[in-house]
């Protein structure tokens, strides 16, 4: 599989059968795909004896699997009850990752809300920390992915979410290329691009992140505003082979997840875009 897996943001929609997280698993095997990511973004959503049986399926099928937390999570929300039930939903991903055997957990990590970014941040990373704390104490072992996210409104640039990961222990960024393509009204689209980037992940974080890179990918329309939906890949701007390149030359190891509407179609395009680059 070279360096990076590729697979899909849940089930591939080709599955056949029942269509349970096995019968993904199991699918992304038959696809020639590597990694699956849990989507507990409605809400966790797998207890603990389905866990065991979807971490003896990847292990049986060699599937890396991590999982995406619920979108609704705001750690910078100035209601005190929003703070606390976006740590709970945090803890309870990395909760059923670590039984499914899921190394990452992703997640959107909070909302600027008109607060100076360097005070949101603070207020961030003092979170991040207790909640890292919270699953070391109950033995989880996963790293938390905040996300870099695809609207100016949102907290999560590239800058930020590095910053996060070299300041606490456990945290390596979920870095979204379409989200920083989207972010930035049609930038980060060429492969020098991409290759500062990964430059600026490979310098500030070493071999930590080099040899557990974490990558989201798909196609995206946006606006002045950012991110508006994901498209195919086919569908949009997105230089993807330019990408590939970039992921080549710096020689990162690790998981893309493809979040295009068409799962494994685009994900199968992106891992042959890799493997045929220079």
């Amino acid at each position: 599989m070279g360096n990076l897996r590729f697979g899909t943001a849940g089930i591939p929609l080709s599955t056949a059968a029942k269509k349970t997280t096995q019968d993904g698993v199991a699918r992304l095997d038959e696809l020639g795909l590597g990694a699956l990511e849990l989507e507990f973004v409605r809400g966790v959503y797998l207890k603990d004896a389905n866990a065991a049986l979807v971490k003896e399926c990847a292990n049986s099928h060699d599937i890396a699997l991590s999982c995406h937390a619920p979108y609704y999570i705001n750690l910078n929300s100035p209601e005190p009850e929003k703070v606390t039930a976006s740590r709970a939903r945090i803890l309870a991903s990395a909760r059923a990752a670590f039984f499914a055997g899921a190394v990452s957990v992703v997640f959107h990590p909070a909302f600027y809300q008109q607060t100076p970014p360097d005070e949101v941040y603070k207020k961030v990373r003092d979170e991040i920390i207790g909640i890292r704390q919270e699953i070391d104490e109950a033995g989880y072992k996963v790293t938390l992915r905040p996300e870099t996210t695809g609207k100016p409104s949102q907290f999560g640039n590239l800058d930020e979410t590095i910053r996060l990961a070299a300041e606490v222990p456990g945290v390596l960024p979920c870095v979204d290329i379409s989200h920083l393509h989207a972010r930035d009204n049609g930038g980060n689209n060429t492969y020098d691009e991409f290759c500062r980037i990964l430059e600026a992940l490979s310098e500030a974080l070493g071999a930590r992140w080099n040899e557990d890179a974490h990558f989201h990918v798909s196609g995206i329309d946006y606006g002045k505003a950012g991110e508006k939906k994901h498209l195919i890949l086919a569908d949009a701007d997105l230089n993807y082979h330019e990408l590939a390149r970039a992921w080549r030359t710096f020689g990162v190891k690790g998981t893309v997840i493809c979040e295009s509407p068409n799962l494994e179609t685009d994900a199968l395009i992106l891992a042959r875009s890799y493997h045929d680059s220079k």
